[in-house]
């Protein structure tokens, strides 16, 4: 086949294939599910029912949804450099403790008039910085000592899960508690929900954890695109990953461009306390990432690291989390477990082959695009 056959169009590449992955790993899940005794119709109209049937479901499905956003964008722009990070975890509890920090600090101003809006930008801003500075070290070994970035990301998630642990059973622990978890924060510094604004402007929509922190994980899939395709950095970023080679030969410091797309990476992976903190627990707890961060790598490679497919592929994430609680709900014999399976099957359909429908699609375009000009 000639160079530059299996083109396809952005849409193609980051809807139409991923949507194809995703018909066949519920195929898949559908003759597992039929192979346990049960109807796979049903356990699909029960999982797409708890999902988006009510809006507390709707409001949970966005609510996971959101943290699938900003880590599937964290691992997506390093991924653009051409480096694989594996660190969110370790990134979002970083964000998370500066959040934390940020908000107990600034909290302690407002007795000179300091507002609870500044407080939560100083605190979204801390949560930004420590996950990008935590994203510096492995990036920093990277780009000057050579140090492969899987294995450094990987261990600093380690470091980050116990220097987390030791602070919350230590000097951030509440007063009294037994748990890792940290006092709760000030009533007047938290994200308002996405309830409340829609009731300011007279929908009713009942109360859930969705919360501002969407609109914010929205807006930032739109500067992504816009930092990657429309500017100049984008453009050397993208060079650096694709051929480090070319960009030397440019001018361009592959070296450079690897610092700072993961620290943006690591402040992006840090925005999740937005989320999970600021916006529901209004608390530190030691587990509040609950794995996110390696989900975001099967959000990012579904998405096709376009952030419209990452918030399509988070959308369906966030989805299965939902829908997977209520279907073990109803169905008891269907373990919440099976949405493993599910997650699973995604991944490997999306991640592990992402290009089996390649051929045959592009077989399609072309045959039209033949069609169109005799």
């Amino acid at each position: 086949m000639a160079a530059g056959a299996n083109k396809l169009p952005w849409w193609a590449e980051s809807i139409l294939l991923p949507v194809l992955n995703l018909v066949a790993a519920f195929v898949v899940s559908g003759l597992v599910v039929f192979g346990l005794g049960e109807d796979p119709f049903q356990v699909l109209s029960l999982l797409v029912e708890g999902a988006f049937g009510f809006q507390e479901g709707i409001s949970y499905s966005l609510y996971y949804a959101t943290n699938f956003i900003f880590t599937g964008l964290a691992v997506s722009i390093a991924f653009h450099a051409g480096h694989f990070n594996i660190g969110g975890e370790g990134q979002a509890m970083m964000g998370g403790l500066g959040l934390t920090l940020a908000v107990f600090a600034f909290a302690g101003f407002q007795f000179i008039g300091m507002s609870p809006l500044l407080s939560i930008l100083l605190a979204i801003i801390a949560s930004m910085a420590f996950g990008a500075a935590w994203a510096f070290l492995p990036a920093y070994l990277q780009a000057k000592r050579g140090s492969h970035i899987v294995i450094t990301t990987i261990m600093f998630n380690f470091i980050a899960s116990a220097f987390l642990g030791y602070l919350l059973v230590g000097p951030l622990q509440r007063p009294g508690g037994q748990m890792q978890e940290s006092a709760d924060f000030p009533d007047t510094v938290s994200l308002s929900g996405i309830h409340e604004l829609l009731g300011m402007v007279g929908y009713q929509f009942e109360e859930g954890p969705m919360n501002v922190s969407l609109l914010i994980a929205l807006v930032c899939a739109v500067a992504f695109w816009f930092l990657l395709w429309r500017t100049r950095f984008g453009f050397e970023l993208r060079v650096a990953g694709q051929n480090p080679s070319a960009a030397r030969f440019a001018g361009i410091s592959v070296s450079r461009m690897t610092i700072y797309a993961l620290m943006i990476s690591g402040a992006l992976a840090g925005m999740m306390g937005l989320n999970e903190l600021l916006g529901e627990q209004h608390r530190l707890i030691g587990n509040f990432t609950l794995g996110y961060g390696f989900v975001g790598i099967a959000v990012a490679f579904m998405g096709r690291n376009h952030p419209v497919g990452i918030v399509i592929a988070a959308l369906l994430f966030g989805a299965l989390y939902q829908g997977g609680a209520e279907l073990a709900f109803e169905m008891p014999s269907i373990q919440r477990d099976f949405i493993i399976v599910i997650q699973g099957l995604v991944i490997l359909f999306a991640g592990a082959m992402p290009h089996l429908f390649r051929t045959p699609v592009a077989k399609v375009f072309s045959m039209v695009n033949k069609g169109s000009t005799i």
